[in-house]
């Protein structure tokens, strides 16, 4: 018996010191989802790779699964150390084995929230014209409710305002994802009437990328990325919205802490598809059926994270005039056990995308990434220190966003 106790850490040290010098990366395999989409091509991938280390294989696995419709578009992941001794277990959705659309072309969008956002918390003293904070609400909180009577629109907080007799009002409000309910002293104006003493708004607008557009029904995802205001984390929940195609009139280029931009303009009469989701990964709905954003030669199928790796890659945008694919490095691929948009880090290589804006700049939000012929993400956000770099969120993230 004590012979067994102390071959016991004995194993276990031998078994840590092979992970070590076999770069093994333990860690990655368990901040992996439990459940994420992938192919038959992508595990085979990850295993000739070696993504996760020379002594871990993937093994997929279709038969624990019962026998129906879905069967052919679930399975199994096994990590397996040594192939032998399992590491991990996870469910994969299988991706559709069907072309899509490239996106790349800058896109209009207006969109309409659930209740009223919060765009200026800066408070007017009427009598002195001194200017304040607001000691309750802040830039980018979203109004849901007053006195408990639900805010949807503009109209709705004028309503309950004019029946008001007291200067404190119930609010409630959502700030980074999380509602809060506290007391807020209303203002006067010069008529005596009471108002909420902060600037709010309900309707948006901005640029952002077309990714991808699903043949059937074109279903589109765009952006990678949600539409938020202010400066805290806030999804806004959209009542609808419009997609537009838009003109790029001009580019600000970026720079050292200073972010450039795609000027574009858009208007009503170029309206090309409706908004029905805003999500953390971007915004989705449909084209309409007549539209200048998809070129129906320009194909491709989508990746999923397995398949991704350090290394070359490619940014499909049209920011030149006409779609071309600008060279970009993928530093890291983040394995994310949990939801994010920053899936990639990248620098952009390309010396003609470099000579035109500097790297990434504001409006290249959503541009597909591809990698092995393969749409394996869309750019979100640049490094404010260095525009050369930029991070990507991976296509299957946008996926289950669509399929939801």
């Amino acid at each position: 018996m004590k012979n067994k106790k102390f071959f016991i850490p004995l194993y276990i040290f031998l078994i840590a010191f092979i992970l070590l010098i076999n770069n093994l990366q333990i860690f990655e395999i368990y901040q992996m989802p439990n459940d994420f989409y992938s192919s038959y091509n992508d595990i085979s991938l990850a295993n000739e790779n070696k993504i996760f280390g020379n002594l871990i294989n993937l093994e997929f696995d279709k038969s624990e699964l019962s026998t129906n419709v879905e069967d052919d578009k679930e399975g199994y992941i096994t990590f397996k150390l040594f192939g032998l001794i399992p590491i991990k277990k996870v469910k994969i959705k299988l991706l559709p084995d069907e072309e899509v659309y490239v996106g790349g072309n800058p896109i209009g969008l207006t969109l309409h929230s659930e209740g009223v956002v919060v765009v200026s918390d800066s408070v007017i003293n009427l009598e002195n014209t001194e200017v304040h904070k607001n000691k309750v609400l802040k830039n980018g909180d979203i109004i849901v409710s007053i006195n408990d009577n639900e805010i949807k629109s503009l109209n709705d907080i004028d309503k309950i305002l004019e029946n008001v007799k007291e200067e404190n009002v119930n609010i409630e409000y959502i700030r980074d994802n999380k509602n809060y309910k506290k007391q807020l002293s209303l203002l006067k104006d010069k008529e005596g009437k009471y108002k909420l003493g902060v600037w709010v708004r309900n309707d948006f607008s901005g640029i952002g990328t077309l990714t991808f557009v699903r043949k059937n029904g074109l279903e589109y995802a765009a952006l990678g990325h949600a539409v938020s205001n202010g400066n805290n984390s806030n999804i806004i929940a959209i009542k609808d919205g419009n997609l537009y195609y838009c003109s790029l009139v001009g580019i600000t280029k970026g720079e050292r802490n200073n972010p450039g931009e795609l000027k574009c303009v858009f208007v009503k009469k170029d309206q090309t598809g409706s908004i029905e989701k805003n999500t953390k990964y971007g915004i989705y709905g449909y084209l309409d059926e007549s539209n200048d954003l998809i070129d129906a030669n320009v194909v491709a199928n989508l990746g999923g994270r397995l398949g991704v790796k350090p290394g070359k890659a490619y940014i499909i945008s049209n920011i030149s005039g006409i779609r071309e694919e600008y060279e970009i490095e993928i530093i890291k691929a983040n394995y994310q056990s949990s939801c994010d948009d920053k899936s990639m880090i990248f620098r952009v290589r390309d010396k003609k995308l470099l000579d035109l804006t500097g790297g990434i700049v504001q409006g290249m939000s959503g541009s597909p990434i591809i990698q092995n012929d393969k749409i394996i993400g869309a750019v979100t956000h640049v490094f404010l220190s260095d525009p050369t770099k930029g991070y990507a969120v991976y296509c299957d993230w946008m996926l289950e966003q669509m399929d939801k």
